[in-house]
């Protein structure tokens, strides 16, 4: 049997893991014998989950080999270790099987299956899952396959229009949950000699015995789930076509990228100076007329039918750029260029200073909100307390329709040479210093010695 441990905080226990339809348990080794097995629910479906984590001596994260288990019911969750040499392969196996038992589950309450022998056909499926994955494992030994391909709610949970699936799945189970078929899964582990699953079959057989000469033609049943299978390849190919187009971009380095985002940017910058223009009145007619307008839509409330052209005017232009690009036959790359006249040392400077900016601006932000925290306690909380509440009332009285039209002509007024002239410099400056004369909290920072 591999070994198998419970991490917990300052120890380590080797036991052995088993897995039913209803649960996990580990079993902790003992003296002589095993301990009591530390059950974890996988029926419940709030709040818990199941995902891998790293664990190492004195808590360093330096082994990728376990799976921590949150749940409501147990505090700091459960921790268990799969020990492995190289990769690690067994502990994705069993995450794979976890999640699988919590997918069936969650599959059996959100379709309402209720019958014992349509509960027990869909856990038949996936009891032949897990059979078919083992079997796989001990033949591909050095090369083990992916658990997802075996298992269908773990399958159909990512693949594209894998709910289309389930829910044919869910009326075949319905179906064959009133009649007897030789083609059903619970009918095939039956044949496997599992006396356990044979005999729940044949008490849920004896209380609807009435519809036992129900017959379902196998040719039916299986056309919609045929259907919605090959929907789901041809949905599944187009995607992972979709994915080897980025994995190109996702391999470039930082350079790269911030090269392509600033050429994928460019529309941006092009458009621009258009906006300069208007707000700096260098062509006043134009800078009119998109004042007018705005003040328009605004007043009558038309700010909907403007969304509504700006769509369709996007319309235009895709289908534009569209017979365009059939017309030309050209391929529609972004092409950027990553030369650079700086040389190594410069790259490096420049790299260097990026980060000193970066730097400030996370320390002119968490002044910013540092102080706006600290306002609640200092001596200008009284005063902010009143500004605030009158401009409630102002929001209240006012309709806001006319707030954006004023708030609209302020911006295009102070841009202009008359705004400029009005402009008053000295109740800037006495803002300034009101800012600057709003003390920020402490700071304490607490390190592991200190707690």
């Amino acid at each position: 049997m591999n070994r198998v441990c419970q991490n917990i905080p300052e120890r380590i226990k080797d036991g052995r893991l088993t897995l039913t339809n209803y649960g996990l348990y580990f079993e902790a080794a003992g003296i002589i014998n095993y301990e009591d097995a530390l059950k974890v629910d996988l029926t419940k479906d709030g709040g818990s989950s199941a995902k891998p984590i790293s664990t190492g001596p004195w808590g360093a994260p330096l082994l990728d080999k376990a799976i921590v288990y949150d749940s409501p019911d147990f505090k700091d969750g459960i921790v268990l270790e799969f020990p492995e040499m190289t990769s690690s392969t067994r502990r994705d196996h069993w995450l794979m099987l976890v999640k699988e038992i919590t997918l069936m589950h969650q599959f059996l309450k959100k379709y309402n299956v209720e019958s014992p022998l349509q509960a027990w056909e869909i856990l038949s499926r996936t009891i032949l899952g897990v059979i078919r994955l083992h079997a796989a494992r001990e033949m591909l030994r050095i090369s083990p396959p992916d658990p997802k391909k075996f298992l269908i709610f773990s399958l159909f949970e990512e693949v594209p229009k894998g709910d289309f699936v389930l829910e044919e799945l869910a009326e075949i189970s319905q179906k064959v949950g009133t009649a007897k078929t030789p083609c059903s899964s619970s009918s095939i582990l039956r044949n496997m000699n599992m006396e356990q699953l044979g005999n729940i079959l044949k008490e849920a057989e004896e209380d609807k015995c009435k519809e036992k000469g129900k017959v379902i033609d196998k040719e039916e049943m299986l056309v919609s789930l045929e259907s919605a299978v090959n929907q789901t390849r041809e949905e599944g190919k187009e995607i992972e076509k979709a994915k080897a187009t980025t994995t190109e971009l996702e391999e470039e380095g930082i350079t790269e990228s911030v090269a392509v985002l600033m050429e994928l940017m460019r529309p941006m910058q092009d458009a621009l100076p258009w906006f300069q223009e208007v707000l700096n009145w260098e062509r006043p007619s134009r800078t009119l007329f998109v004042l007018s307008i705005t003040i328009l839509i605004v007043y009558k409330e038309w700010v909907g039918k403007a969304i509504a052209a700006c769509l369709v005017w996007m319309v235009v232009r895709m289908a534009q750029a569209r017979q365009m690009k059939l017309h030309t036959k050209s391929e529609d790359a972004v092409k950027v260029s990553t030369e650079s006249d700086q040389t190594m040392t410069e790259s490096i400077v420049s790299a260097q200073y990026g980060l000193i900016r970066l730097h400030q601006l996370i320390q002119h932000v968490n002044i910013t909100i540092m102080k706006l925290r600290s306002i609640y306690a200092s001596k200008h909380a009284s005063m902010v307390m009143a500004s605030i509440l009158a401009l409630a009332i102002f929001f209240a009285v006012v309709p806001f329709k006319l707030v954006i039209m004023f708030g609209t002509i302020y911006c295009f007024v102070m841009t202009s040479s008359v705004g400029r002239y009005m402009s008053n410099d000295q109740s800037n400056r006495r803002m300034k210093e009101w800012w600057d004369s709003i003390p920020i909290v402490p700071v304490r920072v607490l390190n592991s010695a200190s707690k």
